[in-house]
């Protein structure tokens, strides 16, 4: 299992379904009444909150997923589920539809399905996708589920046991003439470039998502990956490989882009702020509730990779290892005060900073005068919810 694109067969574990599924979802569907005591979302949201990830069901997710609860309905055609949103336990008075991205939406960016498909509300937009796309497309952060984004480089430490960083591997990879292989076009590498860690001769962009080049090399190159995936994969799935593998956040290597971040589109900002209010603060209390019990939501994950049926695979230990990896490496945390889900005005003018000159080389220009403003803000969180 890996992203961008399908992975490779590797076994997944057979779960049980959690419910009669099967029937296809709709945006127009009806809500039950909220439950008594629950946060009432019907007379300020839709029908149905639609939301869009970026990538097939996966533990990085499962702050989403736990807005459903036993009542659910997939279509395996759409790659979507819905079902009431939940909150704690309750019904809020609408329904949740959450949509897959990668294959399900062509490999198109999030951003533009958001603006082809007005019926999504909120959807994952990485910094530098928000940055690039600023000018024809813009759109508003309002939730960062993740502290850091779990992007890495990693590296055989068998190969090369005097590297801790990306720095000291760019320098190995000179002297050995191994390559880090990566998926052409991403603008973290240009930085790792442009910032001297590694230099262009040691970069590959033809990464393909599969294991066979990185196996092949035998610890020779490096390769990107996701700090929440690739390591257990790599150890236990890959059979051509079969070891332990060490790695570095791009976060940590000076590019701290936030990954997955909710957004809406910034001209509903306004339209949506009533709906906003309320519901942000459900979206951090499910992933409060999710990383403090992870088992059901991570099996309905494997449900829905199950009954999606698309070529990708996701295994228990994977979800697993997501869980316990994305909390020890602190990609999911309360960062540098006790609630979950804001922002850093200071780190996303650094990426538009680093990213400027490059998609403006790439004919790709953000808005002009982009600030860091333009693309998030903090005033629907609730600063009493955080990771105990």
């Amino acid at each position: 299992m890996v992203r961008r694109p399908l992975a490779t067969g590797l076994s997944v574990a057979a779960v049980l379904a959690l419910a009669a599924c099967g029937g296809s979802s709709s945006s127009t569907a009806s809500a039950a009444p909220a439950a008594a005591g629950a946060v009432d979302l019907s007379a300020d949201c839709p029908a149905t909150v639609v939301l869009q990830t970026d990538w097939n069901p996966e533990a990085e997710h499962g702050h989403l997923y736990q807005l459903l609860g036993q009542d659910y309905t997939v279509d395996a055609d759409k790659k979507s589920v819905s079902g009431p949103l939940m909150s704690q336990g309750k019904s809020t008075g609408v329904n949740v539809e959450i949509r897959s991205g990668g294959p399900a939406i062509g490999y198109s960016t999030v951003t533009s399905q958001m603006y082809q498909d007005k019926d999504i509300m909120l959807g994952y937009v990485n910094t530098d996708e928000a940055v690039r796309m600023s000018k024809d497309n813009p759109i508003t952060a309002v939730f960062a589920p993740l502290e850091k984004s779990p992007q890495m480089i990693m590296w055989d430490p068998s190969t090369y046991p005097g590297v801790t960083d990306i720095a000291s591997l760019g320098q190995a990879l000179k002297s050995s003439g191994g390559v880090t292989r990566y998926f052409g076009g991403a603008a973290y590498m240009e930085y790792l470039i442009s910032s001297g860690q590694l230099d262009k001769s040691v970069t590959d962009g033809t990464y393909d998502g599969t294991p066979a080049k990185f196996a092949a090399a035998q610890g020779k190159d490096a390769q990107q990956g996701f700090a929440s995936a690739e390591p257990y994969i790599y150890q236990t799935e890959v059979k051509a490989w079969g070891k332990a593998v060490k790695y570095q956040l791009v976060h940590d290597a000076g590019y701290p882009f936030y990954s997955s971040a909710m957004t809406v589109r910034t001209g509903d900002l306004e339209k949506d702020s009533p709906c906003l209010k309320k519901l942000v603060p459900v979206l951090q209390q499910a992933e409060v509730d999710y990383f403090a019990d992870p088992a059901t939501t991570n099996e309905l994950v494997l449900d829905l990779v199950t009954q999606f049926s698309n070529g990708w695979v996701y295994s228990q230990g994977v979800a697993d290892y997501s869980v316990r990896t994305l909390l020890a490496d602190g990609i999911v945390s309360n960062g540098d005060n006790d609630y979950v889900g804001d922002f850093d005005a200071g780190r996303i003018q650094k990426i538009i900073d680093i990213d400027t000159p490059i998609f403006t080389a790439s004919n790709t220009a953000p808005k002009k005068g982009l600030k860091a403003a333009d693309l998030f803000t903090n005033e629907f969180l609730d600063s009493s919810i955080g990771l105990k």
